[in-house]
């Protein structure tokens, strides 16, 4: 996988906040090289984040995301403020943009308190500097390196935006430690089986991200993997010389494929693998202890983190609704989110059950875990959720010991 084709949920997220007009858009557009966001002199043109995947060293593969002023006003600005504070759970790092000949008024210091309460590494980017003259310059830095790192520009002009690439490359800085998906469970020349159906819900011609992913995970630590569909499976296994070190599964066939894996074959899924790798496993698995206490009329929050069509037998929309009814002998009410969509406010819910988060970054899925705890909400997955109907739970983490000894404290 080349860096143009890295997913977005594996790239830093760089997001620009500050105030209307004051070049937010003029300066992403001079960073990511291309006209990615409208510019007009008419206040209040961005009116959603928008967003651009590239390539910014020493960085890597990044999503540059700008974010309409945060200063807007009227209901629809109110709007646009509450969708700028939101992308601050979803980025790695920011860019304040304030206008150089006006400072540091109070919507920017609000940003900066925000910047720093979520612990937001941060950069103000000064624009407009070209108008000033150099004793100007020089009063505006002596009060801003009060507030951290800075640095005057001028998106008109073209001027320091190569230094400001420089400077926001250096904001995130690299991931603290690469993480596995599935590559640190298994060692080179084992062979890893993939369960992957093939149903109508199945995007046509492609593999979905999860299974790129391990796929690519598993080539990359010296394994060999070998995709079946559920119902090859059993004559797979007899197949092969030598036994699997691990059987993977899409979730919505967890049972069938669990009664065609020998026991002393490990097995998981897709879903709890990326629960591990998101950094969520032990409270998703926490909160699958939950479902055994639905009742009818409690409210379940049923979150995926893209967007598609949803076809006939959706397993968030259709399939999870029919198992929890079963499981719990009960009719709670079922709430369905997608996409960036996801309440700030989870107070009415008992159980939130997200997807795998595939497609969020770590920050965002870390986001929506923190506000489910901050509100005692319980929080598991989809993968773990079925496993856990399905009686099959301590099975699917057994490969992960410290997870097994919570479930002994939870079932």
């Amino acid at each position: 996988m080349g860096m143009n084709d890295t997913p977005s949920g594996e790239r830093l997220h760089i997001g620009f906040f500050g105030r209307r007009n004051v070049g937010k858009s003029s300066l992403v557009n001079r960073v990511t090289g291309q006209d990615l966001a409208v510019v007009s002199e008419v206040k209040g043109t961005t009116t959603d984040p928008v967003r651009k995947a590239m390539e910014l060293l020493p960085l890597g593969p990044v999503v540059i995301v700008d974010t309409p002023g945060m200063d807007d006003e009227g209901d629809l600005g109110e709007l646009r403020v509450r969708k700028a504070r939101q992308e601050l759970n979803r980025v790695d790092a920011a860019v304040l943009v304030a206008d150089a000949g006006e400072g540091l008024g109070p919507s920017e210091k609000v940003l900066l308190e925000l910047f720093r309460e979520k612990e937001i590494p941060y950069l103000i980017a000064f624009n407009k500097a070209d108008l000033l003259d150099l004793e100007q310059q020089e009063a505006l830095g002596r009060t801003a390196e009060q507030e951290g790192k800075f640095l005057l520009v001028s998106a008109r002009d073209n001027w320091r935006i190569r230094e400001l690439k420089e400077e926001i490359g250096s904001l995130a800085g690299q991931k603290e430690q690469e993480r596995h998906l599935v590559a640190d469970l298994i060692k080179p020349s084992d062979f890893v089986v993939l369960v992957i159906p093939i149903d109508k819900a199945a995007p046509k011609g492609r593999l979905i991200l999860p299974q790129q992913q391990a796929i690519r995970d598993i080539l990359d630590a010296g394994a060999r993997a070998v995709m079946v569909k559920e119902d090859e499976l059993a004559d797979t296994l007899s197949e092969l010389k030598k036994r699997p070190a691990l059987v993977i599964t899409d979730s919505q066939v967890f049972g069938k494929v669990a009664a065609a894996t020998p026991p002393e074959i490990p097995l998981t899924s897709f879903s709890i693998l990326f629960a591990r790798y998101k950094g969520n496993l032990f409270q998703a698995a926490a909160g699958a202890a939950e479902l055994k206490k639905l009742r009818t009329g409690d409210r379940v929050l049923i979150a995926e983190g893209c967007t598609h069509h949803r076809q006939c037998g959706d397993i968030g929309t259709e399939k999870l609704p029919a198992m929890i009814r079963k499981y719990t002998c009960a009719k709670p009410e079922f709430v369905f989110t997608s996409g960036r969509e996801f309440p700030e406010d989870l107070s009415g819910f008992r159980l939130v059950i997200h997807c795998g988060g595939c497609t969020l970054n770590e920050r965002e899925m870390q986001y929506r875990l923190k506000t489910a705890a901050d509100q005692g909400v319980p929080m598991t997955n989809y993968g773990i959720a079925i496993a856990c109907m399905q009686g099959i739970l301590r099975r699917s983490v057994a490969m992960f010991p410290a997870v097994q000894a919570l479930l002994e404290e939870d079932f």
